[in-house]
């Protein structure tokens, strides 16, 4: 069966408008958030502060009768001026099914402020295991640092990557390459914004790291395609563009969907059973690959066809022996 890309091209741009869209209204709101102020709602790696995670000491009789309430862990915080903190109950241990735990981020606090704190929840909710406790603290300043360092990473990235593409094949492939891996990176920071509003997911340094391999899988997906619209261009220059672009993204759609399942099998993997900390890296992983496969398959594909039939030379049959139009639709 032959997939005809050109056809519905229409459709596959719907599709990406729609969740670009969404993303873009869930950064938007989130922006408008006075907890979150950002277009994702950012972790300590970015704001600084203080986190803390307890856990409830289930070792002592009666510590661990019910869940914890939300509702007495804030109280505990706005006595303490804290009001304003985030707060969360973290997966339980499907193991220990009686593994009670809460994460709570908060503006910097000293070791005085951090020990009141801890002693305030231990008498509203119960002992913690101390060999359970974790508290990281990380200063303002360093988070704008590690903030703009991967901002100038991910500028960089693109500026190289479209560098690369107009010297081995044009301007408009690389154009269109660059659009196609912005389009992965809203998609990815599309839905993340939409999960920081769903259910408190908050990014950090990890975060941009992810972005920055999703631009590396994405450019290579779609430089394969473009290589194969340039051999069947130069194997048959009497094709009209439409069919140039299904005939080569046909060819390159099982290497396609092969080297997106692989890839994504070991991510699965470390998103179900890998720690907290690697958990929501595999799950922008997983986003920006799917994002980046269908990009490269139906997004930068279909607008180089759209683009060289608005040009005068292209989307009409050439003549073999004209090695300038052959030249020019490549």
């Amino acid at each position: 069966m032959k997939l005809s890309v050109i056809k519905q091209r229409s459709l596959w741009w719907t599709i990406s408008g729609v969740v670009i869209l969404a993303g873009l209204i869930a950064m938007a709101i989130s922006w408008t958030r006075p907890d979150i102020g950002a277009p994702l709602r950012p972790g300590l790696d970015f704001v600084g502060g203080t986190r803390l995670q307890l856990e409830l000491d289930c070792s002592v009789p009666d510590n661990c009768q019910g869940p914890i309430q939300l509702d007495e862990v804030r109280s505990v915080l706005t006595s303490q001026g804290l009001g304003n903190s985030s707060i969360q109950l973290l997966d339980k241990d499907p193991q220990k099914k009686d593994r009670q735990i809460v994460s709570i981020r908060t503006k910097s606090l000293n070791v005085e402020e951090r020990t009141e704190l801890q002693n305030s929840l231990s008498e509203a909710i119960g002992a913690f295991d101390p060999q359970s406790t974790q508290i990281d603290t990380v200063g303002p300043t360093l988070g704008r640092q590690i903030f703009i360092s991967g901002l100038q990473a991910l500028f960089v990235s693109f500026a190289g990557i479209t560098i690369y593409l107009t010297f081995r094949f044009q301007f408009d492939y690389a154009v269109f390459a660059f659009i196609a891996l912005f389009h992965d990176v809203i998609v990815t920071t599309g839905v993340f914004s939409i999960l920081g509003l769903v259910l408190g997911l908050e990014v950090d340094s990890l975060f941009l790291v992810a972005l920055l391999t999703i631009i590396g899988f994405s450019v290579n997906d779609t430089v394969v395609i473009y290589d194969r619209i340039r051999e069947v261009i130069t194997r048959d220059p009497t094709l009209p563009i439409n069919q140039v672009v299904d005939d080569a993204v046909n060819q390159t759609l099982a290497r396609s969907i092969n080297t997106t399942l692989t890839t994504m099998l070991p991510l699965i993997s470390i998103f179900l059973f890998g720690g907290e900390t690697l958990k929501y890296f595999a799950l922008a992983l997983l986003v920006g690959f799917l994002a980046g496969s269908y990009s490269s398959i139906f997004i930068a594909s279909t607008l180089l066809a759209w683009w060289r039939n608005r040009q005068p030379s292209s989307g009409v049959a050439v003549s073999a022996n004209d090695p300038k139009a052959v030249e020019d639709q490549q």
